[in-house]
């Protein structure tokens, strides 16, 4: 009977997989084998054990495992003794010196780096949709706004550069955590690696070779979990991010404003069940709210990382839920991002008829202009300012006042041109799709 929401109706199965039961387990037998290598490569232990257990790996059933578990009330040695059964007399070499952790820790290191590959290729599909959308859109201007009023022109492609710049950002401390977080550690029970004798820096290195990780530096029983906070905590800010744009959308297309639409399939997509008329923005709202979702699992991250001197179990059960669903959750909203973004129906009319209908938002130009014919900038302000909060419209306004029509009559439609008051948006989107270099 499936109860996680992830079991029916949340994630990718590609990244479903890499956190499964079943892939859990073949990394970790990958650890084991990785181990039983390097000591066979420094003749601690029968170099033919190599052919014999990676041969013995692949008969290693998850049922298995599970039945011994049941037995013996132990995850990581039910899959030691599922894999020494299955290798006849080179049995007894599986494990070696090794601790529960070097094989969990290491091995959830290798999960998390396929994820990297999947994630990554996320941010550059998502980068492309919106350098494309900044660059199609580089002088489609619209309304800006602040604090949910009119402010002054933008352009939406200027919001899409600022979209896709936060995203590049994001992309780059990707970069920077890979190296802190894509390490295991091979030093037993309280990381002296005293069960490895002299040569257990050297085993360490050579199984985290094998695999492609770094090593923990200084471990106790466990790598640190300082590693594991900076990863929840990138995750949660990349989700803010993907929550942050799918909130715009959804308020550009609210029917007071109109000027953007998720993709609506009229020939068959319902948006209420009583109101036939509605077209809801259900991607970009499912995309906040699993967004939350994420960054709920902070605060237990962060509890996990303070554990009893070498270690205690504290942080295992927690762990088992952090991880796997803050990675197939922000797989999951980027590529729903990605759809959203691409599909997105681009209202420029209605964008021009709401710039049209606040002919105030250009104020500040008018200020600029007078201040061009002398005024001070404060003066020129106070004047603008009380002429925008009269009733009226404001070129009327303008031009019938006694010390400001005179000086603008003769520019007033190019003063009041929302169109030709956009300043170097055009520039900014230029150099944000360079950096990308597309």
């Amino acid at each position: 009977m499936a109860v996680c929401p992830l079991d029916y109706r949340y994630g990718r199965e590609v990244v479903k997989n890499i956190f499964s039961e079943k892939q859990k387990l073949r990394y970790m037998l990958q650890v084991e084998l990785a181990l039983l290598k390097a000591e066979a490569s420094l003749s601690i232990v029968p170099e033919e054990c190599i052919s014999v257990v990676s041969q013995a790996i692949e008969r290693v059933e998850l049922s298995r495992v599970k039945e011994i578990e049941s037995e013996i009330k132990h995850d990581v040695m039910a899959v030691v003794k599922a894999l020494a059964e299955s290798s006849g007399e080179c049995g007894k070499y599986i494990h070696l010196g090794a601790t529960s952790n070097d094989i969990i820790d290491t091995s959830t290191a290798l999960q998390l780096k396929e994820f990297f590959n999947i994630l990554e290729n996320d941010l550059m599909e998502f980068e492309g949709v919106l350098a494309s959308l900044a660059r199609e859109h580089r002088n489609t201007v619209m309304l800006g706004r602040t604090h949910g009023q009119a402010a002054v022109p933008v352009t939406f492609g200027l919001k899409m550069a600022v979209f896709l710049a936060e995203i590049m950002r994001h992309h780059e401390r990707l970069e920077e955590l890979k190296k802190r977080l894509l390490v295991g550690k091979m030093m037993g029970a309280v990381g002296t690696g005293a069960a490895l004798g002299k040569n257990a820096l050297r085993i360490q290195q050579m199984v985290m070779q094998d695999l492609g990780l770094g090593y923990e530096e200084a471990p106790t029983q466990i790598i640190g979990r300082d590693r594991y906070v900076e990863f929840i905590s990138f995750m949660a800010s990349l989700a803010t991010s993907l929550e942050k744009f799918a909130t715009e959308i959804r308020n550009l297309q609210r029917s007071e404003i109109d000027e953007v639409q998720e993709r609506f399939e009229e020939e068959k997509q319902v948006g209420s069940s009583t109101m036939a008329h509605k077209r809801n923005p259900i991607t970009a709202e499912n995309i906040c709210g699993l967004a939350r979702v994420i960054r709920g699992f902070l605060i237990p991250a962060h509890e996990s990382a303070i554990l009893w001197h070498e270690r205690d179990l504290t942080n295992s059960s927690a762990e088992r839920f952090i991880i796997p669903h803050v990675c197939i959750l922000m797989d999951d909203i980027i590529v729903k991002s990605i759809n959203l973004f691409r599909n997105l129906v681009v209202k420029k009319e209605n964008m021009l008829r709401n710039l049209r209908a606040h002919e105030e938002v250009m104020a500040e130009r008018v200020i600029m202009y007078l201040v061009s014919k002398g005024w001070s900038r404060q003066e020129a302000h106070e004047a603008v300012r009380k002429l925008a909060m009269k009733p009226g419209k404001f070129r009327d306004n303008l031009l019938a006042d006694d010390k400001i029509g005179p000086l603008v009559r003769e520019e007033i439609d190019a003063i009041l041109d929302p169109l030709q008051y956009t300043g170097v948006a055009g520039e900014i989107i230029d150099h944000v799709l360079k950096k990308l270099k597309v």
